[in-house]
């Protein structure tokens, strides 16, 4: 992708040679491909097992929920014909879905397909990392523990598209969720595929704007094709949009300078350097990055370490000096943007304050409390991070202020592919492990839950009493006492370290002057359905 507009000739020649040279296999725009580039390889095209963000990043260019995003990011119907209202004091949804929805086989999409999907989530066999997401369904415990069949949870099919979804407690972001997650799943294609199903593009049907194609699984670059069955298929304007993982900075600027790529994603020192750059487009993220720490581990299952390593920690020097891409420091567990207090409409993020101040002359002190607790006088620590150049970045940040500001420790580093560093998140295999979540949806609730017992993606197995109480007591509030309830569990959390919140991320984008429709928001990657050539 070139950073200037294309100058078009001054005759029919000229024209058509400019747009050869653009790559343009006609003179139509939307046969031209749009080049992008993705920061690293997705693990699976399953919807109930993709846990990852580029999974993610997949899934939403191919699938679409009951309801979607419009090209500014609005919450609109997708399946559904409407966005509906809950009865039954905000327990039931019932929806009506289009008629002309398909999948790329040609089938219907159905209130079953919706059904199987939901089922196949929160049966315990699928071992979905999201189940979680169905939690306020009706049943959905007695499922997980395995006292029902997946086939009792709060979801029918009342006719061929007619869906109908029973909670058990409210659920104030489901309309979030619904687009982002509450995908269906076409039953044949799983039948066929088996264990396999989504490990590869053509192990998957799609029913989304694209279909994913050349993806084998293993493989570095793919396309999305558009889906001539998807219901409003005349209003993607772009065909193709062809995607190379590309980990390396300088690789992808140079492909973005050299045309070869329209939207690419940078950061660090070139956002700092080039912030009046005409092409570069910066957002907070939805997602917190944070440490973890080991709790089955006796060397790490230790407030008195939480403590340090989080007191120890410039949050403020780590985003703008190490990140200097507009990433914000951590001020608790609970991002910026994320959820308002319903009397004031002031940001909860903000109003509880930075319950993570940098003192190191307390880390110190709590590190003497952990190498006396332990009986030692040095400690040697594994960090577990991606190999992408910000992780590394941070955690070699990590690793030269504990080394340097607290006597006796030692950091080392292991920097994994992604798909390679959730596994072993899942097994359990880290010492210290620098980790993300994004939001699929604003409440803070997502994020305070990610220490909370039973949560599948508490990988630390840490627990506690008091915490725990407070995040079940919230599940059953509305309004102004539920957020009260969650701003003192985020305190609570804090006060404590069960995990040691570091920044929220934001993301910049070299994008080319000559797309328009890549819009971003807290929750949205860009939709490629809404691209086109200017």
């Amino acid at each position: 992708m070139n950073k200037n507009r294309v100058l078009v000739g001054l005759g029919a020649v000229a024209l058509s040679l400019a747009l050869a040279a653009c790559g343009s296999n006609s003179g139509k725009s939307g046969d031209k491909t749009l080049h992008v580039t993705l920061q690293d390889e997705p693990m699976t095209i399953d919807p109930n097992k993709a846990t990852d963000v580029n999974s993610a990043s997949m899934l939403l260019q191919s699938y679409e929920g009951l309801y979607t995003y419009d090209a500014n990011n609005k919450l609109k119907p997708g399946v559904a014909t409407k966005v509906v209202k809950p009865t039954n004091h905000g327990l039931t949804y019932t929806f009506n879905l289009r008629k002309d929805a398909k999948w790329s086989n040609g089938d219907p999409v159905t209130a079953k397909d919706f059904v199987y999907s939901f089922q196949r989530t929160v049966d315990p066999k699928t071992k979905a990392q999201f189940a979680s997401y169905y939690a306020n369904f009706k049943n959905f415990d007695a499922i997980q523990a395995g006292k029902m069949a997946p086939s009792k949870l709060g979801v029918k099919a009342l006719g061929k598209y007619k869906l109908q979804v029973t909670l058990a407690k409210q659920m104030p972001w489901f309309n979030d969720i619904a687009a982002s997650k509450y995908l269906p799943l076409n039953e044949k294609a799983v039948n066929k595929y088996g264990a396999k199903h989504g490990t590869s593009a053509e192990k998957a049907v799609y029913n989304g704007p694209y279909k994913v194609a050349d993806w084998t699984g293993t493989n570095n670059s793919w396309n999305y094709v558009k889906n001539n069955n998807y219901w409003n298929q005349k209003n993607v304007k772009i065909k193709t949009v062809k995607v190379t993982v590309t980990k390396d900075q300088n690789t992808a600027v140079n492909m973005f300078n050299s045309g070869d790529v329209q939207e690419t994603t940078v950061n660090g020192q070139y956002v700092r350097q080039n912030s009046n750059n005409k092409n570069l487009k910066t957002h907070l993220l939805g997602r917190l990055q944070y440490l973890y720490f080991n709790n089955k581990k006796a060397k790490t299952n230790s407030e008195n370490l939480r403590q340090a390593l989080s007191y120890v920690t410039n949050r403020q020097q780590l985003t703008s000096q190490v990140l200097q891409d507009g990433s914000k420091p951590a001020l608790s567990a609970v991002i910026r943007g994320d959820q308002q207090d319903p009397a004031t409409g002031k940001d909860m993020a903000t109003s509880v304050g930075n319950l993570l101040p940098t003192d190191v002359t307390k880390a110190k002190q709590y590190w003497a409390k952990y190498l006396k607790e332990t009986g030692q006088k040095t400690a040697t620590f594994n960090l577990l991070t991606d190999d992408t150049d910000e992780d590394k970045n941070v955690g070699q940040y990590l690793q030269s202020t504990i080394e340097k500001e607290l006597k006796g420790a030692k950091v080392t580093l292991t920097s994994i592919p992604h798909a390679q560093h959730v596994a072993r998140d899942f097994a359990g295999q880290f010492d210290l492990n620098l980790t993300g979540w994004t939001t699929n949806w604003l409440d803070s609730a997502d994020f305070l839950s990610l220490a909370q017992k039973g949560n599948t993606v508490n990988f630390t197995n840490w627990s506690d009493p008091t915490f725990n109480k407070l995040m079940t007591t919230q599940a059953g509030q509305t309004g102004q006492t539920r957020y009260d309830t969650l701003a003192k569990a985020d305190k609570y959390l804090m006060k404590v370290k069960g995990f040691v919140p570091l920044y929220q991320p934001a993301e910049s984008k070299l994008v080319s002057s000559k797309v328009g429709g890549l819009n971003y928001s807290l929750l949205n990657e860009a939709q490629y359905q809404y691209a086109y050539w200017k």
